[in-house]
C-alpha cells in the first residue's frame, strides 16, 4: 500500500512539473506573444484605428507590470513606426504603387522624436531579449521579440531613412531569427509577417539587383512573400489586420484585385472608425473616400 501510494505520488509531481515550471516561466508577462493578452489586444485595435497615444497608454502599462517582457517593449515600438507609416501615407495605395517611393522610401524625413522613440524601445526590447537568449538560446518570447524588432528596423531603414543596406541586413536577420523561432514555435503566426514582407519587397526589386544581393544571401520571392504574409492575416494574434493591409497593398500591386477588396473589406467591417482603412476600401471599389459600407 505505501509503495502504492508514493508510486502515485511520484507520478502527480511528474505530471505537475511542467504547469508549475509554465507558471513560473509566463509570471514576467512573456507569454504574452503567444496568447491573446486581452490589455494588448486592446492596444493594437487602438493601433488599427489610428489611435496611436491611447495604444502606448496600453502598451506602457502592460511593460510598467511587466518589465521583463520584451514584446511590450515591441509593441511601444510599432506604435511610433505605424505613427510614422500613417503620417507619410505609406500603408496607402498611393505609396504601394508608386514604385519610386515604395523601392526608394519616402519623401522628407521621419519625425526625429518619433524615430528616437521608437529606436530606444526596441533598444530596450532588444537588451531583454538577448538577457533571455543568454539562458536559453531556444527562448521563444527572445525569437519572437528579435524577429520583430529586426523586421521593424528594416522598414525604418529602407522606407523613412532610406538607409538601403542596412535595411536589406536587417531583413536578412529577421529571417535568420524567424526560422529558429517557427521551427519550435510553428503556432507563433504573428511572426510569418516579417520574412513575408521582406520576401515580397526583395522580389520586388529588379532582376540585376536580386541577383547581386542573392551572393550576398538574400533572396526574395514576390509569391512566397505573400503566401506567408497571409499566414498571418489567418491566424495572427495581434498582427492580423497588419498583414491584411499590407497583403491588400500588394494585390493591388499585382493587380489582384479582387482579394484587395475581400480584405480591405473585412478591415473596413472589423474597424469602422479607421479612415485609413475606409479611404482604401473606398480606391479599390471606385467609391469617394471615405467609404459608406452597404448592409448586406
Amino acid at each position: 500500500m505505501r509503495f502504492g501510494w508514493r508510486l502515485f505520488l511520484f507520478a502527480l509531481v511528474i505530471l505537475l512539473t511542467p504547469v508549475f515550471s509554465c507558471a513560473q516561466e509566463a509570471s514576467d508577462g512573456s507569454d504574452s506573444a503567444f496568447t491573446e493578452v486581452p490589455q494588448m489586444k486592446e492596444g493594437f485595435r487602438l493601433l488599427y484605428v489610428q489611435k496611436y497615444p491611447e495604444a502606448r497608454e496600453k502598451f506602457s502599462a502592460w511593460t510598467s507590470e511587466h518589465p521583463a517582457d520584451p514584446f511590450g517593449f515591441v509593441a511601444t515600438a510599432a506604435s511610433y513606426l505605424f505613427e510614422e507609416f500613417y503620417s507619410q501615407g505609406v500603408m496607402t495605395s498611393d505609396f504601394f504603387l508608386d514604385d519610386k517611393k515604395f523601392l526608394r522610401g519616402i519623401d522628407g524625413k521621419p519625425d526625429p522624436e518619433r524615430l528616437k522613440n521608437f529606436d530606444d524601445n526596441l533598444a530596450t526590447a532588444r537588451k531583454l531579449s538577448n538577457v533571455r537568449l543568454a539562458k536559453n538560446k531556444n527562448d521563444a518570447a527572445a525569437l519572437f521579440s528579435l524577429t520583430l524588432a529586426a523586421g521593424m528596423d528594416s522598414n525604418s531603414d529602407s522606407i523613412l531613412q532610406k538607409k538601403h543596406m542596412e535595411g536589406l541586413k536587417r531583413m536578412k536577420e529577421a529571417n535568420e531569427h524567424a526560422k529558429l523561432l517557427l521551427a519550435q514555435r510553428p503556432d507563433a503566426s504573428d511572426a510569418w509577417v516579417a520574412p513575408g514582407s521582406a520576401n515580397y519587397i526583395i522580389g520586388c526589386l529588379s532582376g540585376g539587383v536580386r541577383m547581386v544581393l542573392w551572393f550576398g544571401g538574400i533572396h526574395g520571392d514576390k509569391k512566397l512573400g505573400m503566401d506567408e504574409v497571409q499566414k498571418t492575416a489567418d491566424k495572427g494574434r495581434y498582427l492580423e489586420p497588419f498583414a491584411k493591409i499590407l497583403l491588400a497593398l500588394a494585390a493591388r500591386r499585382e493587380k489582384q484585385d479582387d482579394l484587395a477588396k475581400k480584405l480591405l473589406l473585412e478591415l473596413t467591417q472589423e474597424f469602422p472608425d479607421s479612415p485609413l482603412f475606409a479611404a482604401e476600401y473606398a480606391k479599390v471599389i471606385g467609391r469617394p473616400i471615405p467609404a459608406v459600407l452597404k448592409p448586406n
